[in-house]
């Protein structure tokens, strides 16, 4: 395997253990948020696991098709992942203040991601990279348009 693609291998990986922890975060608050916004904050949680999901899938397949081989345990996730899982005890407001600051991370991640994949002239990738990025970034303003920042 080129240099270059084991690069973007580790990268995709990066992205699977970001939303793998993401995924289980996204769950914890979604179960266990309370107070005036239940119904808005359940709701939006649920929507953004299943994307996480999806982020998970995409990413995963991507890897198997560039021959490498992605993270697959919990474990490995939580060791790779910039960011952290959840406790129990949030807030609603402090739920949505820490999935801001997990995207800005992500975001800052992503952005490597990208010049990896174009450096290694991996378009496919890139483009995933790229997409990712501008949803996230859609997610983390409407999340401070919430938090009035």
């Amino acid at each position: 395997m080129a240099n270059s693609n084991k690069d973007v291998v580790r990268v995709l990986n990066e992205q699977v253990a970001n939303w793998t922890v993401a995924f289980t975060k996204l769950h914890n608050f979604h179960w266990y948020v309370k107070g005036p916004n239940f119904f808005s904050l359940h709701t939006k949680f649920e929507e953004l696991y299943d994307e996480a999901s999806q982020y998970i899938d995409d990413l995963a397949e991507r890897i198997l098709a560039a021959g490498g081989n992605p993270v697959a345990t919990l474990k490995e996730s939580l060791d790779l992942a910039i960011i952290d899982e959840a406790g129990k005890g949030y807030k609603a407001e402090e739920m949505v203040e820490e999935l801001s600051k997990d995207f800005e991370n992500i975001t800052k991640q992503l952005e490597e991601a990208i010049e990896v994949a174009s450096a290694a002239e991996d378009d496919v990738t890139e483009d995933m990279f790229i997409g990712m990025k501008t949803n996230i970034d859609k997610h983390n303003w409407m999340l401070k348009s919430y938090l009035g920042k």
